[in-house]
């Protein structure tokens, strides 16, 4: 077994020429080899490369990551590609031939971490399967991201994300009462990005203790039936799913948006009692209804959320938003504008707090938000570049041909 790793080394050891953490981030000096589609596993990786780990992007030739084909509304580009792909190293790889293969192999040996999305039984076809892996290499972290799991029924299934919504659920508890609806992003793929991003920064923890690496496994339906927790304990016990609602929510009123005299919209929230008492008091002006028995506590207001939310309604359409704003602030209610997109890249919150950099692209410099997590009070004046299909390929094919003790640092700028 391997002496276990200096607790300040996430890295392996298994990669000398990238061992300096002290400028790139606090996984610099980190090898991930990805292969990688469309969203699940590339929101991952991007998180890692975010912290500063070198990301090596292995793509079809020719076509690449299918990611980039979704749309051409950045400049030409993929959205998704642009959002998903950022400070990665792209390789344009026929894993499938022999020379391919071995050159796959080659990447594999110098990686700390391999993650892969592939269809079901092709990481084991391509002789990269973590059971392998974990006999071969016992220090690599792999990361399989799938649909629906490795074993069981249903693991030989393709899985989209709308799919997978449907299959955990959500479609059943979201939209209106007449129109289940799915929600407008990725987000069995996203979560599942996540739990396999945090599954790895656990591991790679881990390995500093021991020396070994790990075997994880993350399935779309899984990771989104986690986020579901609370619908299922709801239904289960209760006896009913919570109600589509809009963007009401469904288990809290008043709580979702209601109309002002000029014509907006303000999304309001009540989370207790003492809230609904000052709401009565200072906004509705009829503190007596904090008394009224359909509305004495939450499970009530539920219950009576037609009467409550004409009540509520009658006093939002007599003011301007601006006035119902000043009256929520006065109650101290919290409340939201219900902003576009265009709205939100517009954001004051955003742009007083430096959240948007630059970065560099096939199609030119983009801008976009900098990584949510704030470390010491400093965010990046510049965040990495996207990658061109190939743009790597050269490098790397020659890092891996090179002795290890001679091989250049590799990595993008």
């Amino acid at each position: 077994m391997p002496e276990p790793h200096p607790p300040h080394r996430p890295a392996s050891g298994r990669n000398d020429e990238h061992d300096d953490a002290s400028d790139g981030g606090p996984l610099a000096g980190l090898v991930v080899v990805s292969l990688e589609q469309a969203v699940a596993a590339p929101f991952a990786t991007r998180q890692l490369a975010d912290l500063g780990a070198r990301v090596i992007k292995i793509e079809r030739p020719g076509t690449g990551d299918l990611a980039r084909g979704y749309d051409r509304t950045v400049r030409g580009m993929s959205s998704h590609f642009v959002w998903l792909n950022r400070g990665k190293e792209s390789v344009q790889l026929d894993v499938r031939s022999p020379e391919g293969n071995r050159r796959l192999r080659a990447l594999v040996d110098r990686a700390d971490v391999l993650v892969q999305n592939l269809a079901p039984g092709a990481a084991d076809r391509l002789g990269i399967g973590s059971e392998r892996l974990a006999r071969d290499i016992p220090e690599l972290i792999t990361c399989d991201i799938s649909g629906y799991g490795g074993t069981g029924p249903y693991r030989d299934r393709k899985a989209y994300d709308l799919l997978v919504q449907a299959e955990a659920g959500l479609l059943s508890i979201t939209g209106t009462p007449g129109t289940p609806s799915k929600v407008g992003l990725s987000i069995a793929d996203i979560c599942a990005g996540m739990y396999a991003y945090s599954g790895i920064l656990t591991a790679l923890l881990e390995r500093t203790r021991t020396g070994r690496g790990a075997r994880l496994e993350v399935s779309m339906l899984e990771a989104l039936g986690e986020w579901m927790g609370y619908a299922e304990y709801f239904t289960r016990y209760g006896g009913a799913a919570p109600a589509r609602t809009g963007a009401s929510h469904a288990t809290i009123a008043p709580y979702g948006p209601f109309p002002t005299r000029d014509g907006r919209s303000v999304i309001l929230g009540l989370q207790n009692d003492h809230e609904w008492a000052a709401f009565c008091e200072t906004v509705l002006e009829r503190p007596h209804l904090s008394d009224d028995p359909r509305f004495g506590g939450n499970a009530d207001r539920v219950a009576h959320r037609a009467e409550l939310d004409a009540v509520v309604r009658e006093t939002t359409l007599a003011l301007t938003a601006a006035e119902l704003v000043g009256k929520l602030d006065g109650a101290r209610i919290a409340h939201a504008g219900r902003r576009t997109m265009q709205e939100f890249s517009a954001h004051e919150q955003l742009r007083a707090r430096g959240r948007w950099a630059s970065f560099d692209s096939p199609v030119g410099e983009l801008l976009g938000l900098v990584p949510p997590v704030t470390v010491g009070g400093r965010t990046p004046d510049r965040l990495r570049p996207v990658p061109a299909l190939g743009e790597h390929t050269d490098a790397v094919l020659a890092w891996i041909e090179t002795p290890r003790e001679h091989a250049p640092e590799g990595g993008t700028s």
